[in-house]
């Protein structure tokens, strides 16, 4: 027994210097492994997102501002804060993995009140692509917010310019239909 515990020393040391020599070649390598494999970030692209990104939401407060008057009928329409932020980061979220990206897209703008759901606009990013998907783009209005003075009494007792204000909930709904497969519709709500 005294010969292998000598035997079992000896080895163990051999193998204990062993061990920590290739662990430190091995953490050398695994820190020039991750130089090379994680990009640094490339400002130019997070910059032109940006843009991207600006471009939608104005194109979405464009669209509501046009129908306010021609399909909504009201006077103002509240937007909650970051509200067309958030979709514009959703659509460029659900473009990335497209053929043509955002270029491709045309986006159906609907309103959702109560059981009723009406068209507002169509806008499309880049009319000089074929496009290669659809979003439709659900607002909801605000139930929970109080209801107008206006609603308590009949309508003849307002103007004619004196219309009522559209409040949205911060909830939305984005469909999405990729026109070029067969997979069919996939359905996500914000």
């Amino acid at each position: 027994m005294v010969a292998t515990s000598t035997i079992n020393n000896k080895n163990s040391a051999c193998i204990s210097e062993l061990i920590q020599q290739s662990f430190q070649h091995a953490a050398l390598t695994d820190f020039d492994y991750w130089d090379y494999v994680v990009p640094e970030p490339n400002f130019n692209e997070m910059v032109f997102e940006e843009r991207t990104c600006q471009g939608l939401v104005r194109m979405l407060e464009t669209c509501l501002s046009k129908s306010k008057q021609t399909k909504l009928h009201c006077s103002k329409v509240l937007v909650p804060e970051k509200l067309t932020r958030r979709i514009a980061q959703d659509v460029l979220r659900l473009s990335s993995t497209e053929p043509c990206g955002l270029r491709g897209c045309i986006i159906h703008v609907n309103l959702e009140t109560g059981n009723i759901c009406k068209k507002l606009d169509k806008i499309v990013y880049d009319p000089t692509v074929v496009p290669t998907f659809e979003l439709t783009l659900v607002f909801k209005q605000d139930s929970c917010s109080w209801p107008s003075f206006r609603d308590f009494f009949p309508r003849a007792c307002f103007t004619a310019g004196s219309k009522r204000t559209l409040i949205l909930s911060p909830g939305f709904r984005l469909i999405k239909k990729k026109l070029y497969s067969l997979i069919g519709t996939v359905v996500e709500e914000c």
